[in-house]
């Protein structure tokens, strides 16, 4: 059979070193930033359909307590006699300019609510991760540096436990024991009504309690501030210490059995050195990665655990919210916690690719 002249020419040999078409942190960035978009569109039309499925929010939160001559007035003046593709054409025009809503039981914009309460869900986010941060990694390099020991097996279990305990009966236990037995610290609330008073005397109004306090220049009242956030962030934060205590086990584990690991030990590196050295870093952008992800798994935890301490943020208040059966701010407030998770994603991926080259191709 004759060979053609297309048959015969060799396929190039790529260059070393050579990047591939399309690749590099810019084209990356690029691609995970556009990924935003249809992510947040498909949660908050998510969320639209289902708050509509339950009828117009108008009659679900006021039904009863108006007679139906007020509420036709009512739905007709917010709109939701409409068809629903108009509403939900409205609902996104809505949110492209920042207007998520108006609540129902209160007539306030879901825009003040988000932000008079988040500050709030964000400080115990922080306290949370911070937490979880400060006991699952160091935890999970103990657990792999003592592989298959009584200390890796004791912390493997542990790990398995907490995160399997409801935030909520964590939370209950951790009031139990340290605040009604032992007295040690508060039971509830973000802080004493007297540091409260003298926050808002000095004028501090940034919400978050903590830089609030120190800016009162009074020791007593930052210490009242962290007293009252130990419980809660425990509560939320071991759950996820957990999870990062079993990922950085395994991911540690699996670096110090690859062949550039095994290459420094038969040259003498000692074990130690081998795991702060050559197995540490690569073990941590799947941890980086995960956070992302957990910060939407604190959030959703955020609302129990706020409800238990009364922690009066985002999750306290969309429970109240549920119960008025308020649904316009709930599909406000829900929507735009799909915006901080899907933004926080994105960050995340941004820090990965800057640790570990190999994310970007």
């Amino acid at each position: 059979m004759t060979t053609t002249h297309a048959d015969a020419t060799p396929a190039p040999t790529p260059t070393p070193g050579r990047r591939r078409p399309g690749g590099g942190l810019g084209s990356y960035l690029v691609v995970r930033f556009l990924l935003i978009f249809p992510t947040i569109l498909i949660l908050v039309t998510t969320v639209f359909v289902m708050m509509r499925a339950t009828g117009d929010p108008i009659t679900a939160s006021l039904g009863g307590r108006l007679t139906p001559e007020q509420l036709d007035e009512r739905i007709s003046a917010a709109g939701y006699d409409r068809p629903i593709l108009v509403q939900y054409l409205d609902y996104l025009g809505g949110i492209l300019r920042g207007d998520f809503g108006t609540t129902i039981s209160d007539n306030r914009p879901v825009t003040e609510v988000l932000v008079t309460y988040g500050t709030a869900t964000l400080e115990l986010a922080v306290y949370a991760l911070a937490v979880a941060l400060l006991v699952g990694i160091p935890l999970g390099r103990l657990a792999a540096a003592r592989r298959d020991r009584g200390v890796d097996a004791t912390l493997r279990v542990s790990a398995v436990v907490v995160y399997a305990t409801p935030v909520f009966f964590a939370g209950m236990l951790l009031k139990l024991v340290f605040s009604v037995w032992l007295g040690w610290l508060p039971v509830a609330g973000r802080a004493s009504t007297g540091t409260e008073i003298a926050m808002q005397r000095d004028g501090a109004g940034t919400g978050i309690y903590l830089v609030d306090a120190i800016s009162t220049g009074d020791p007593e009242a930052v210490s009242d501030v962290l007293q009252h956030a130990v419980l809660p962030a425990l509560a939320l934060g071991l759950l996820t210490a957990g999870v990062f205590l079993r990922l950085v086990r395994t991911n540690v584990i699996g670096t110090l059995a690859t062949g550039y690991v095994e290459a420094a030990r038969s040259r003498g590196v000692g074990e130690r050195r081998l795991l702060r050295k050559h197995a540490w870093r690569p073990a941590l952008v799947p941890i980086i990665t995960v956070i992302g992800l957990q910060i939407a798994m604190l959030l959703a935890g955020a609302v129990l655990t706020e409800t238990t301490f009364e922690w009066k943020g985002l999750g306290f208040q969309l429970v109240q919210y549920l119960l008025a059966r308020d649904y316009v701010a709930v599909q406000g407030m829900v929507a735009m916690l799909a915006v901080i998770v899907a933004l926080t994603n994105f960050l995340v991926d941004v820090v990965a690719a800057l640790v570990d080259p190999r994310v970007r191709y």
